[in-house]
Order: C-alpha cells, then structure tokens, then sequence
C-alpha cells in the first residue's frame, strides 16, 4: 500500500485547508487511519484517528472543536478537515495506516506512513 498525503498549503490563521490521504494497491477499508503531524524542533504526535468503519473517532485535545476525520472507503480515502487554523498547527502532516481497526493515538499502532504534506498557518 502507498498513502499519498495532498492539501496542505499556506494559510492565514483562522483560514481552513482540507488534507487528503489516498491509498493506493490495496483496500484500507478494513484498516483504522491515522493523521499526525511534525512540527520544526518537536516529536511527532497525534491529530485524528478514524475507525475503519468511520463510526468513531478520536481528535487531540488541541485540535478538538476545530478539526474533523472522515473517509470515503469507496474511494479509498481519508480526510482531516481543518478549521480555525491557528500558527501552532503548522507541521508537516502524516496520514497513517493502523495495525487495527482503531484510529488509536499511538503511533506504535500504526505500519505505514504516507510522506507528508506541509501545513503553514501564518498570523
């Protein structure tokens, strides 16, 4: 499988950015997803995590209110709408594929990673 991470861009703060997250050579439909993100100097952590059903779904408290994970299994795809951008969210951003059915907050869970889209939110 290859995840291709699309939609990040330059954004004024309070501005809003749609990422995509496209799979390619097999089915994520049974897979719980992930995004993460990177920022200059900092550890990876945790954004969104969706079940592979979509029927639940997991934000970091940062981000809660202001984002919102969905997929499209039909198109093998997954989404992390952002809203509300504030500065602090620029990073470098990851979707993942889990281990599980759960989009968990652990990266451990997680076997494959796409490359990332770049994400910056100026003030």
């Amino acid at each position: 499988v290859q995840l291709q991470a699309s939609g990040g861009g330059l954004v004024q703060a309070g501005g809003s950015l749609r990422l995509s997250c496209a799979a390619s050579g097999r089915t994520i439909s049974n897979s719980g997803m992930g995004w993460f993100r990177q920022a200059p100097g900092k550890e990876r952590e945790f954004v969104a995590g969706i079940r592979w059903s979509g029927g639940s779904t997991s934000l970091a408290d940062s981000v809660k209110g202001r984002f919102v994970i969905s997929r499209d299994n039909a198109k093998n795809t997954v989404y992390l709408q952002m809203n509300s951008l504030k500065p602090e969210d620029t990073a470098v951003y990851y979707c993942a594929v889990s281990n599980t059915g759960w989009g968990t907050p652990r990266e451990d869970d997680y076997k494959l990673w796409g490359r990332g889209t770049q994400v910056t939110v100026s003030s």
